[in-house]
């Protein structure tokens, strides 16, 4: 904290010590008012105007201040200035004091806060951004909760002085009017509960059920706009209707079946997604195989004479096909079918938020849910389209094996596959334009993974991207562009791993006035509804992360708000998502890690643990690798995990429970864990941070204890 921020928090304390020294707050009591109510309504009637001034700037004071007396001051206002002047008077001066508290709290406090509590506040600060307006009206609704507690919170945040200060004007005033009104009476009542009799009590009731009753109508309202232009069927085909076989529809479709609701499921092409077909599922095929391969070259260190292996690459990719198959079974249409959930294999096109077409058929539905997914993006470079590349949907096509493959991108899709194609023999280079791959991660966590794939033979050709592709003599090459170099790279084949992007054409969705964002997501509110009330999205086409259990995730809450959403609605939970790249080592993550908690400015304590002093590790001659634990200062609260090591994405699993339930590293430590595992390395990365957070005072007076047991004095 800024010397000036301390100056004036010492100024404000003592402002308020002053006012308690001096007695302040007797004079602020509800009994003092009253005694000398007939002398104040004397004065008043000499000094009209200036009575209304000094009683404005006490009240200003009193507000700006958080000082107590603030509920007899309008029943006071009530009372000498009448029903309108009182209004008029308290609501200006209180709307004026809140929000200089407001301005106070946020120079003083906000900048320690977000220190210290940066991403709970960021979460606040999103909610604000959406619906702060409405929720700051609502806590003005409720008498309930202390008005300066709102203040100095509000001022924690990021909303704008001005649209506090005119949310604060409106919404103080029903609650300013019935006590000023109440104050009329001030001669008649006895204490201050006087006042809070059936009637008042009534008014405060319907004044904190008001910003319930004012949301459902104005949701109400919009629906009716939006509806308005399109015949509601009477009845409905279906409770639901999911437009997408991958992950998010089909957890969908299989929570709303589950419910006994009838769902229907819209496919166009292969049940099961881009998970299933072309990305989680085929990857980590050709990983284990790659995987193989590399263990019988260095078998030595396992005491086995290495072997270099024959890697008879159509086989490895038909086995991949073959893992394909037989995982196929889990999101068949028969499956689903079973279930109890109407598939249909066609293109869907939404033609009224209550109609799709599929095949030629039209079909009514309650609710529609998006998630068609994403599609791999293909860059705008000459020559692309006479090379010879893949994506990672058409790289599982290959069966004759590429002497040399160029991977653009170092981005976890680019690097997974990047690794276990040139453990496959093939020689790959990997071409990225930062100067690391794995940006999402942190440098050193990066650089365990980089430093394996060179050692195993990938060629990193970073601050690069590809300018040009051509052909000479029946050869490619890719020309390079450094900020000032050239470089030809020769190749076979080229894959292509630079991002994906939503598949929204072809839907209907512009026709709907469906809102997309920048990158081509859509959009969605926190409960994953569109600006159509009844059209819902989820998974790959909407974002913000790409992962199967990201999407799966999503689908419960699409589900659920669909089907009980005018019961009952929840806003998505993304507090705890995790996840891993299955390089070798295996990187695996959730929450926050050092690079994004600086780039959001989050107070961190660090913990860290090598996974080289691993018993387990060792014996399977794995003893390479990091755990970083990120705490809030000062406690064992967990911030994010990050652990790049063998088996990273089992282990990850106990910090991601310990975080979702809000478990600290001291019960980590002090549960038993099954020796020797690798889990073990989190009870170990616990335990330095014990060590780091030592009772050294405690300690020293132990040891002296001890010393004075064996007789050696104290």
């Amino acid at each position: 904290m800024s010397y000036r921020k301390l100056l004036l928090l010492i100024g404000v304390l003592i402002c308020v010590f002053g006012f308690y020294l001096i007695g302040g707050d007797s004079y602020f009591s509800f009994e003092a008012i009253k005694a000398r109510q007939a002398e104040l309504d004397l004065y008043y009637q000499k000094n009209v105007s200036l009575s209304r001034f000094v009683y404005f700037l006490i009240y200003v004071v009193v507000t700006a201040l958080s000082l107590p007396g603030a509920a007899v001051l309008t029943l006071l206002g009530g009372a000498v200035f009448g029903l309108l002047w009182g209004l008029l008077l308290v609501s200006f001066a209180s709307t004026i004091g809140a929000t200089l508290a407001f301005l106070l709290s946020r120079y003083i406090f906000r900048s320690s806060v977000e220190r210290r509590f940066g991403d709970r506040l960021q979460r606040i600060n999103r909610g604000i951004d959406r619906e702060g307006p409405f929720y700051l009206f609502t806590l003005r609704l409720i008498p309930l909760i202390p008005f300066f507690v709102i203040n100095v919170v509000m001022g924690l945040t990021r909303m704008s002085p001005a649209a506090f200060y005119v949310v604060s004007q409106i919404g103080m005033l029903p609650g300013t009017f019935v006590y000023v009104n109440a104050g009329r009476q001030l001669s008649t009542i006895e204490n201050l509960s006087d006042i809070f009799n059936p009637t008042i009590l009534l008014s405060f009731a319907l004044i904190g059920i008001l910003p319930l009753v004012m949301r459902a109508v104005i949701r109400l309202i919009r629906r009716r706009e939006v509806f308005k232009k399109y015949r509601v069927p009477e009845q409905f085909d279906y409770n639901v209707a999911v437009i997408g076989g991958g992950a998010a529809g089909l957890v969908t479709s299989y929570i709303a079946a589950a419910v006994k609701a009838k769902p229907a499921l819209f496919e166009r092409s292969k049940m099961g997604g881009d998970c299933l077909n072309y990305g989680c599922v085929p990857s980590k095929a050709i990983i284990k195989s790659a995987r193989v391969a590399y263990q019988m070259r260095g078998a030595e260190k396992y005491g086995i004479k290495g072997v270099e292996p024959e890697v008879d690459f159509a086989q490895v990719m038909e086995r991949v096909q073959n893992v394909i198959t037989d995982i196929e079974p889990h999101d068949s249409v028969e499956r689903y079918t079973k279930l109890g959930v109407a598939c249909h294999q066609g293109e869907a096109h939404i033609r009224s938020p209550f109609e799709i077409e599929c095949n030629g058929e039209t079909f009514t539905t309650k609710n529609i849910v998006v998630a068609t997914g994403g599609r791999p993006r293909l860059p705008n470079i000459p020559g692309l389209s006479d090379a010879p590349y893949y994506t990672s949907e058409t790289v599982w096509n290959l069966r004759e094996k590429p002497n040399r493959l160029l991977v653009l991108g170092g981005g976890p899709i680019g690097v997974e596959l990047a690794h276990a194609f040139v453990r496959l023999e093939i020689e790959t280079t990997l071409v990225e334009r930062a100067e690391r791959i794995l940006q999402r991660e942190d440098e050193d966590i990066a650089s365990y993974v980089a430093d394996q794939m060179r050692d195993d033979g990938v060629v990193f050709r970073f601050g690069h991207e590809v300018a040009e592709f051509i052909v000479e003599n029946g050869n490619h090459f890719a020309i390079l562009n450094e900020a000032a170099s050239e470089e030809r790279v020769p190749f076979d084949a080229v894959f292509i791993a630079l991002g994906r992007e939503a598949n929204t054409s072809g839907l209907g969705l512009e026709e709907l006035g469906i809102e997309l964002r920048a990158d081509g997501t859509i959009e969605v509110d926190d409960e994953l509804r569109t600006n159509i009330p009844n059209i819902f999205c989820c998974g790959d086409v909407t974002g913000p992360l790409q992962f199967t259990h990201f999407a799966a995730h999503q689908a419960w809450f699409c589900a659920v708000n669909a089907l009980f959403g005018r019961f009952k609605s929840f806003k998505v939970d993304y507090r705890v998502i995790p996840r891993c790249t299955f390089t070798d080592p295996e990187i695996a993550a959730v929450g926050v890690n050092e690079t994004s908690a600086n780039e959001q400015g989050i107070a961190y304590e660090l913990v860290t643990y090598d996974v080289s002093d691993l018993d387990r590790a060792i014996a399977e001659s794995e003893a390479h690798g990091l755990v970083k634990v990120l705490v809030r200062p000062g406690t064992d609260k967990i911030l994010g995990v990050t652990i790049v090591g063998a088996r990273a994405g089992d282990y990850i699993a106990e910090f991601v429970l310990a975080m979702k339930e809000r478990v600290g590293l001291s019960k980590i430590l002090g549960t038993v864990h099954a020796y020797p595992t690798f889990a073990e390395a989190n009870k170990y990365a616990a335990g330095e941070w014990k060590k780091q957070n030592q009772p050294f005072k405690l300690l020293s007076y132990l040891k002296r204890l001890h010393a004075w047991e064996r007789g050696e004095g104290f």
